[in-house]
């Protein structure tokens, strides 16, 4: 009789992010749907809440508990340093116990926040290796990526996908980034973001109801120097702009796409202080499609925020940090519907969502129809896995 597959999933899960979650639910949907006999384990950032949630068997990604945080003295300095070559065993050692091990989605290949190059890219590029050592496959799948402006960062993050068994990405740029970083490219395919495969809640609609997503935002890794002035704009924009929504007896319902971002949703409802501002209060992907499916339009910076309104087929403006939010808009029917969180032009940004409301009913039609297809290619997707990764489990 065939033993069960072993599953590994991977990645900053559990950490505070919706988004990664969200790709991490996706792919266990299809794991418990299709291969329900598998047995599933994760190596993660957050391994108390992924067990708690999930009932998944879990393994810390990191050995220092201190690994995200700024170094604060030597020991510090010296329990990172030591941690990393503790991780190596500890990584191969998990890597050896599975059968395959799956990166579900996430922006794993980017640098367009700031980032460092042993942080979590180390930590993927001893997953890849360690796969590449004892001969698990190790599958990046719907993957972001960019190249990275600094050296080491780029090498370390080209490694860790060219030493993996199978990448798809979320997008063309993500793909011709990795073709520009020396990776073979050429058998990898574009799938849609994971998280398009979650099934969509449908809650009562507030009427003339707005949803503003908002982002911690502080740049990206050539804006360290100027990071607070960045963040004191975008604030200040994002307030400015909520402040006229409310003037206009609208609705507001604040959404966070990471626990990082509570920051700035307490200091838009602080400066304003209005009875017809609202925070949405979610901790998984699922509870912010449910509570944004209750409002008619979007107003979002982050990337799983900007998706899960396209996945709702909700009129939608994407004021985005990065090239990623203008390429899945464009992809949905919305491209003209974008900003830049970084450079936010206030009164552009009206005009442009008096435009989107405007025309809700015939681009709901168009984001609707867009997503279905999204829907499909991620089916054809899993379907590919299973064949090429998990054919004894499939049902």
């Amino acid at each position: 009789m065939t033993p069960p597959a072993r599953i590994g999933l991977f990645g900053l899960l559990g950490s505070g992010n919706l988004g990664n979650d969200g790709s991490f639910e996706a792919v266990l949907g299809f794991l418990r749907t299709d291969h329900p006999d598998a047995a599933i384990s994760v190596m993660c950032g957050g391994p108390e809440i992924v067990a708690s949630r999930y009932g998944l068997e879990t393994t810390a990604l990191n050995w220092y508990e201190g690994e995200y945080r700024t170094v604060s003295g030597p020991l510090s300095v010296a329990m990172k340093g030591f941690g990393k070559l503790v991780d190596i065993v500890r990584t191969a050692t998990w890597v050896r116990r599975q059968d395959v091990v799956i990166v579900p989605g996430m922006g794993v290949l980017e640098s367009t926040l700031p980032l460092r190059p042993w942080g979590f890219p180390y930590a993927l590029l001893l997953l890849s290796a360690s796969g590449r050592l004892v001969g698990t496959k190790v599958a990046l799948v719907s993957v972001g990526a960019s190249v990275s402006s600094h050296r080491v960062t780029r090498s370390v993050i080209g490694w860790a996908g060219r030493l993996a068994s199978f990448r798809s990405y979320r997008d063309e740029p993500s793909r011709e980034a990795m073709r520009a970083m020396g990776v073979d490219v050429t058998n990898d395919r574009v799938y849609p973001d994971l998280a398009f495969a979650l099934t969509a809640p449908s809650e009562p609609v507030l009427p003339r109801s707005v949803g503003v997503g908002v982002m911690a935002y502080h740049g990206g890794n050539d804006d360290r120097a100027r990071a607070d002035d960045i963040y004191e704009s975008y604030v200040d924009n994002m307030t400015r702009f909520v402040a006229r929504l409310v003037s206009d007896g609208r609705p507001v319902r604040l959404f966070i796409g990471d626990q990082a971002d509570r920051r700035v949703v307490d200091e838009i409802m602080r400066e304003l202080g209005s009875p017809l501002i609202a925070a949405a209060d979610t901790s998984t992907l699922d509870e912010l499609m449910r509570a944004m499916s209750a409002v008619e339009s979007v107003v979002a910076t982050r990337y799983h925020n900007v998706l899960c309104a396209l996945k709702l087929a909700k009129p939608t403006l994407s004021i985005g940090y990065a090239s990623k939010n203008k390429v899945l808009m464009t992809a949905l029917g919305l491209g003209e519907f974008c900003q830049s969180a970084k450079e936010i032009d206030l009164d552009a940004l009206v005009r442009q969502f008096a435009e989107l409301e405007s025309r809700a009913g015939e681009l709901t039609e168009i984001v609707a129809k867009r997503g279905a297809e999204q829907v499909r290619l991620l089916d054809e997707q899993f379907a590919e896995l299973s064949a090429a990764f998990l054919p004894m489990g499939v049902r």
